[in-house]
């Protein structure tokens, strides 16, 4: 099984590894610089988002084990990644650069696990991971291929 993350090089306060997307995002929110259409549409896709795509329950408890969630290269995996259409716009909109991390086997101990993703915590300092900077054409919404080649 391969698994992937998107996220910027800034690294998160919580877990200490690169920030992902929903979060750099909501970072951009956080510090007012959408546009009031580009608010009311980031809540509206963090509805969608947070109806079909399950919340991990580590969450509830503020993520104190500084879990990162990883999607999986499987069909709801994808899906997901597709319909992720805003918060790549709203990266490259304002300027975030997007990296994608990827890996075939579980980068840490596994703590939760969906159909679309798992939530590592402890990750292996021998995993094998590769990294690489996202292109224009991977961030936009007219693209709709999968990041794999």
């Amino acid at each position: 099984m391969t698994y992937f993350r998107i996220h910027t090089s800034d690294i998160a306060y919580k877990t200490k590894m690169p920030m992902g997307l929903f979060v750099a995002v909501w970072k951009l929110i956080e510090k007012k610089l959408l546009t009031e259409d580009e608010e009311m549409e980031y809540w509206e896709n963090r509805r969608y988002f947070e109806k079909v795509l399950p919340v991990p329950p580590y969450y509830e408890q503020g993520n104190a084990d500084g879990a990162v969630t990883w999607f999986k290269d499987t069909d709801d995996g994808k899906r997901i990644y597709k319909v992720m259409i805003f918060y790549r716009d709203m990266a490259k909109k304002y300027g975030l650069t997007l990296y994608i991390s990827e890996c075939t086997e579980p980068p840490g101990e596994i703590i939760y696990e969906d159909a679309f993703q798992i939530a590592v915590i402890h990750p292996k300092s021998d995993a094998s991971i590769s990294t690489r900077k996202m292109t224009g054409s991977e961030m936009v919404s007219k693209d709709e291929a999968f990041y794999c080649n």
